[in-house]
């Protein structure tokens, strides 16, 4: 019998249409004849399984839903919501209580890494190198001169917990920072100032494949625009070059602490982490726990360049699910 999938997607965050892409792809390649998969769009005002035209509601009681009055429960979740509440373990705590296996790290561990000022003091608690960085609370008095004594100038002014680089800013000058601040604050209640980081953007892949920690080919980021922002990730305005051209020493670096992260932070599932190479030294910028899964998207290229295909990298998800 077909075990079946409930393929969650859009969520709660700025990020909802990306993720009802990144479903899709999910959709597209899973294997047919191994499982029968349902679209299930998660969103603030209902949560239904979308079949064609039809949309049927799910029962929040016990993740099921009624077709044809046949009522359906799911074998495994595969979680493809980008932000709120996929990415940051809400809505896997709640399928952890029901006793349904996703595809994600455990809900405590999506939470920890969705969070980038708690995931960076854990792995410099660790000795990965990572920005100077200042933390703020939206209530918090806010001191532009001791912010920048901090981090310098240029700068990043990012939210705590949001993706997809929304109300991130890079700021050159003192005037221009309490823009970016509020900015920032309309994703997220907290914000992180990061001192800037001159060197290659990195970013990097690493999977549970088959029970064994794997890490993906490099994706070295050259933007066209001043940063990896928005346009640069999802309009076309940058080069991502997988694999990347670094020298063997430097790859295996890179690699190691990448395997590292991962393994210190006791995940599961897909990941893609950002790096900046400063010196031959790649200190960590971010994790992203559910990654964009479109083909155009850098986690899917990086698969492939391994020698899956996506229909491989998406059953092996299933499999490892917990």
């Amino acid at each position: 019998m077909k075990q079946k999938v409930a393929v969650i997607m859009g969520g709660y965050s700025s990020e909802y249409e990306i993720s009802l892409q990144s479903g899709q792809t999910v959709i597209d390649h899973l294997p047919k004849d191994k499982y029968e998969i349902y679209a299930v769009h998660i969103r603030p005002d209902a949560w239904v399984v979308v079949d064609g035209n039809k949309n049927y509601p799910i029962d929040k009681n016990d993740f099921s839903f009624v077709k044809n009055r046949q009522k359906i429960n799911f074998d495994v979740v595969f979680n493809a919501i980008h932000g709120h509440p996929g990415e940051d373990g809400a809505i896997l705590a709640y399928f952890e209580m029901l006793g349904i296996p996703h595809t994600s790290a455990a809900f405590d561990k999506m939470a920890l890494t969705f969070n980038k000022k708690n995931t960076i003091a854990v792995l410099r608690s660790y000795g990965i190198p990572t920005a100077q960085s200042v933390f703020l609370h939206e209530k918090d008095a806010i001191d532009l001169d001791k912010i920048i004594t901090e981090t310098g100038l240029p700068c990043f002014v990012k939210p705590n917990r949001a993706g997809s680089s929304y109300g991130i800013s890079k700021v050159y000058d003192i005037k221009n920072l309490q823009a970016a601040i509020d900015l920032a604050f309309k994703e997220d209640k907290e914000i992180i100032i990061e001192s800037f980081l001159d060197g290659r953007e990195l970013s990097v892949g690493v999977i549970k494949f088959n029970g064994q920690t794997k890490v993906l080919p490099v994706t070295e980021i050259i933007s066209e625009n001043d940063f990896f922002d928005y346009e640069a990730k999802y309009l076309g305005k940058s080069q991502e070059i997988t694999p990347a051209d670094l020298p063997p020493k430097i790859q295996q670096n890179v690699e190691a602490i990448a395997r590292r992260v991962y393994e210190v932070l006791d995940l599961n599932g897909v990941s893609r982490a950002e790096y900046i190479l400063v010196d031959n030294v790649p200190h960590f910028l971010e994790i992203n726990m559910v990654p964009g899964l479109t083909q155009a998207s850098i986690f899917p290229q990086q698969a492939v360049a391994a020698g899956l295909s996506l229909t491989e990298l998406f059953d092996n998800a299933i499999k490892m699910a917990k």
